[in-house]
Order: C-alpha cells, then structure tokens, then sequence
C-alpha cells in the first residue's frame, strides 16, 4: 500500500528534478525548492493510478519547470518494487513528453504532542517555506512543510524535514531536523553534509505563518528568517 514520506527523483525525456512527497489515504502531498506538489492517487489491481498537479511557488528564474509551466498537471501510473514506487505518465501542457519518477520511502517516525493545536493554532496543509539567513550571512532554503497536528514533514531537491509544534492563539513554536536526501555539499555549502536542527517559534493566521529561529549546522549557530505560505489544505 502506498503510504508514508518518500524522496522522489523524476524525470521528463532527459531532464532530471527532485523532490519529498507524503503519501496517505488517496491523497499525495509535497514539493522541492521551486514547486508544490499535490495531487490524488487510487490504487487498482496492483496498480497505482495517480494526478498531480505542480505549482510554482518561487519565482526565482533559476529554477525552471520541467514541463514548460508554472502550474501543470501530471497523470501516471506505476507499481510497487519492493518499497519502492515507479510511475511512468506524461502531462497535456507537454504533449509527447515522458514523464518517469522513482519514489523512495524516508523514515518519518516522529510522534507529535497531543493537543498540539489548540483554537486560533495554524491550519493543517502544504506550506510553501521561504528561509533566509541572517546577521549579514548569505544563504537561505526555499522547499515545501506539510502541518498536521503538531507533526512537520517537507524538503526540498536535496533535503527532508522532520519535526514537531504547538500552535495556538495565533502562535506557533517547534523544532525541526533537516538532513540529506541527497547529497547536497555543491549545491548549499552552509547546510550541505549537516544534520541541521532548527528551533523556531512565530505568528501564524489562516494563510500562513512567520518564524524566527537559530539552526545549529556543523559547529555554526546561524539565526534565520521564514516566510510560509498555505498552499493546499490538508
């Protein structure tokens, strides 16, 4: 049965991105540094029959779509191998394109608080997450947070989250660890190689939520600055 965290590596002819996807009773959830995934998903005879759209949610040009849009949608299906899933689909904004993509399952064991989220608390959902550093210091992580009930799943190309929080009142606070997926030294000197774990606390309302808080990557305590943003409700 398909369910759980998963790091995913897709492909559309030769090109090649990356991403994190939850996967739990018919729905799919997640996304990478550019883009929000988030989609449906039946299972039928062995087989997995999945839509997915993907939405852009950092505007950055360096970071280009794979099929050409910044919203497009993507129909596969695929079979389980072992614990591993693969799909292979295609999407009408590219016509003729092959779409192929390897799901890998990431442990995600973490128990949140019970009653993490009391009234006025932050919404369940896929949050789009925009970080930057402070004090002066270049660097920064965009990716994807899905919230639910105290528990924080979510990533990137190259990194996952793991975490809990408590919201209530209009506030938030928790604790996250990031880590590799893949390996991401060339790509973000600061958090590349690291076990990053970030303590935080912020405001939230219904469409999003702020935080600061000091992540210690290596022998280095860095303070940062996050901007979410609710992409789908959850």
């Amino acid at each position: 049965m398909l369910q759980g965290f998963y790091k995913v590596r897709y492909q559309v002819n030769d090109a090649v991105g990356r991403s994190v996807m939850y996967a739990r009773a018919g729905r799919m959830l997640g996304g990478n540094s550019a883009f929000a995934h988030y989609g449906t998903f039946e299972e039928r005879d062995g087989e997995v029959i999945s839509e997915i759209t993907s939405h852009r949610h950092n505007h950055d040009p360096n970071y280009q779509s794979l099929l050409g849009a910044d919203i497009a949608t993507i129909n596969v299906r695929g079979q389980a191998q072992g614990d591993v899933y693969r799909f292979e689909g295609g999407s009408r904004q590219m016509p003729g394109a092959v779409f192929k993509s390897v799901m890998t399952p990431i442990d995600d064991a973490i128990v949140p608080v019970v009653g993490a989220v009391g009234e006025g608390g932050i919404a369940n959902g896929l949050y789009s997450i925009h970080m930057g550093l402070l004090d002066g210091v270049e660097g920064g992580l965009t990716g994807v947070m899905l919230l639910n009930d105290g528990r924080i799943l979510g990533g990137d190309a190259f990194f996952y989250y793991l975490g809990t929080y408590t919201s209530a009142d209009g506030r938030w606070k928790g604790e996250v660890l990031n880590q590799e997926h893949t390996p991401a030294v060339g790509e973000n000197p600061i958090f590349g190689g690291h076990e990053v774990g970030i303590g935080f606390s912020g405001t939230c309302n219904a469409e999003g939520a702020e935080m600061e808080a000091t992540a210690l990557a290596g022998k280095r305590s860095l303070r940062l600055k996050a901007v979410l943003k609710l992409m789908r409700r959850a």
